[in-house]
């Protein structure tokens, strides 16, 4: 079983930064898809960014790109994801997520692709 656990969250105004973390833990092997997750009030989870441990490829939504990085430590089993030049807009719940892809095909940027979730960590953007 799979357990993840988020950290990093918090209150910060607009341009500022954050880096959040997901400890994970119940798994020892290549072939995992990582992925951070968020949801505003009212709004569908959307996904932000994702990893696949396999081959270390990443993925971003538009939104993003060129402000958030995702990276993990494998040694730690803990997955990163760094926060820049923060806007208003990016206020949600985050969340970490895991699934299994060695055997299937999984969007990475899908939160209904996800086995695995974390229990979020809230993040503030204030203008």
């Amino acid at each position: 079983q799979v357990q993840l656990v988020e950290s990093g969250g918090g209150s910060v105004q607009a341009g500022g930064s954050l880096r959040l973390s997901c400890a994970a833990s119940g798994y020892t092997y290549p072939g995992y898809y990582m992925g951070w997750f968020r949801q505003a009030p009212g709004k569908e989870r959307e996904g932000v960014a994702a990893l696949y441990t396999g081959r270390g490829s990443t993925y971003y939504r538009d939104s993003v790109k060129g402000r958030f990085t995702i990276s993990r430590d494998s040694a730690k089993n803990t997955l990163y994801l760094q926060m820049n030049s923060l806007k208003p807009e990016d206020t949600a719940m985050y969340y970490c997520a895991a699934v299994y892809g060695g055997s299937r095909f999984v969007e990475a940027l899908d939160p209904g692709d996800y086995v695995y979730w974390g229990q979020g960590t809230q993040v503030t953007v204030s203008s």
